[in-house]
């Protein structure tokens, strides 16, 4: 019997940790032993079946497989510098958080240093995702490495792509973030224009979901209430994904460009919004609720 170690068991590390105990019961084939800094997250994610262990490394010395889901590419490298000395030889590390593209490169080489093979895999597809096991793992590391996390992450996940070398798989998600956030703003001003001018919501929707304007920030996650009915807009914009969480992608895509020199305006200007929604006291809404912001500050709340 394999053994699984997971740290992080916040509002996307708990049910993918769950994920992993109910395949090992279909399977018979390991045990997830898990920690988290918050003890109501350790009691959640032992109702799911996760052993909760005293701390991370005691989730770590006999697991094959390490797992962790952190706020921040600090928080990274503290809990792999802390647990990666007492790993089990042959472990494989598998970080799912979704951090600085230097430190998710720092932690694959600290991890090489200890003779342990890594990835980083940052997701994509929010709570629901996570709860439903549809993430996409957006996944950087060697061939080698990538062969061995596939299966792990597949019981996680439904789209597994390998983007390349260590650190990939975080330079591809702040690109693909950088992409919907610019389009949900522009697709939001669509629609404010369009309300402005005497256009219907559905008007706009039915036309530009079928035409070149089609996205989907759009066509899967409108920002007005009734063309989509399962987009935010339609429940007083509860987060799937909060604006806090796009404002912290669009600020790692921009921390990025600048240690290239790649000129990402746009990429830049949609971070200054996001930065100005939360600064009104709206982080915790989906970042969908931007249209609010771009109708006016009367109408942000």
């Amino acid at each position: 019997m394999s053994s699984f170690g997971f740290i992080g068991l916040g509002n996307m590390g708990a049910p993918m940790a769950a994920n992993l105990v109910k395949s090992g019961e279909r399977d018979a084939l390991h045990t997830v032993l898990g920690f988290d800094v918050v003890p109501a997250s350790r009691q959640a994610s032992a109702q799911d079946g996760v052993r909760i262990v005293a701390n991370a490394r005691a989730s770590v010395s006999d697991a094959d497989i390490v797992i962790t889901m952190l706020p921040g590419g600090e928080h990274v490298m503290s809990v792999w510098q802390d647990v990666l000395p007492v790993a089990k030889q042959g472990a494989l590390f598998i970080d799912c958080s979704t951090i600085d593209v230097a430190s998710a490169r720092a932690a694959h080489a600290l991890a090489a240093e200890h003779g342990i093979a890594a990835l980083d895999a940052p997701v994509s597809g929010g709570v629901g995702g996570a709860k439903a096991a549809t993430l996409t793992f957006m996944v950087g590391g060697s061939t080698a490495a990538f062969a061995r996390g596939k299966p792990v992450l597949e019981r996680m996940g439904k789209r597994i792509v390998h983007c390349g070398a260590a650190g990939n798989g975080q330079v591809a998600k702040i690109c693909n973030n950088m992409i919907l956030g610019a389009a949900m703003i522009a697709v939001s001003e669509a629609f404010v224009l369009g309300e402005k001018l005497g256009l219907s919501h559905q008007a706009l929707f039915d036309v530009a979901s079928a035409s070149s304007g089609q996205c989907w920030s759009l066509t899967s996650y409108c920002p007005v209430p009734g063309p989509v009915p399962t987009s935010p807009a339609n429940h007083g914009y509860k987060p799937g994904f909060s604006a806090a969480l796009m404002l912290k992608d669009l600020k790692l895509a921009r921390e990025a460009a600048a240690s290239v020199g790649a000129n990402t305006a746009l990429g830049a200007h949609a971070a200054e919004i996001y930065e100005h929604f939360a600064q009104d006291g709206h982080s915790a809404a989906d970042f969908s609720a931007i249209i609010n912001l771009v109708r006016g500050p009367s109408e942000s709340g």
